[in-house]
């Protein structure tokens, strides 16, 4: 619809959505704790949480053991889509355009910080605390790259190798475990 330009225009108004402090503390970070916390209950504290690692574990199993595996799922996906479209608002507000790749390649980031965290690649088994840590590190590591003036492919494939050998070290601690 917009040709793959930014969309402009948008009112002052808006962007206090992610441009207000609270004292020191920017709106984003309250939004980021809040919701972490929630998750953490969620996943911690809750039958649906149990549920999701379950299925993370082995969907058969779960479906065997009561799980009703398609809501459960219906339901993860439903959660995603909803954070997804929280994050869009807060980068538009933050930017106040709509721009279709304002976001393009932290794909990349997330995955990495999820899986340097201890999410294992194969499913049932992670925690949000290693995904916070593994987010923090990402950071650093990126911040640090733009610092040095490193190419940006290049910072590309270095999260790339980053990625390969936290899969690596999952993969290693999964044998030794079994």
């Amino acid at each position: 619809m917009t040709g793959g330009y930014p969309i402009g225009g948008m009112p002052k108004e808006f962007s206090i959505v992610s441009a207000g402090f609270i004292g020191p503390v920017p709106y984003t970070v309250i939004y980021m704790l809040v919701i972490y916390a929630l998750f953490i209950y969620l996943l911690g504290y809750t039958a649906f949480g149990r549920s999701v690692y379950a299925i993370g574990g082995n969907k058969e199993s779960a479906r065997l053991s009561g799980i009703n595996v398609n809501a459960v799922t219906i339901g993860v996906f439903t959660i995603s889509a909803a954070l997804c479209a929280a994050s869009g608002v807060l980068l538009s507000s933050r930017l106040t355009s709509g721009s279709p790749d304002a976001a393009q390649g932290w794909e990349m980031d997330v995955i990495a910080a999820t899986v340097i965290g201890g999410t294992s690649m194969y499913g049932g088994v992670g925690k949000l605390q290693g995904t916070l840590i593994g987010m923090l590190f990402i950071g650093v590591l990126s911040n640090g790259m733009v610092l040095l003036s490193i190419n940006p492919y290049i910072q590309d494939v270095i999260k790339g190798v980053v990625i390969l050998m936290a899969v690596i070290l999952n993969s290693l601690q999964t044998r030794r475990s079994v």
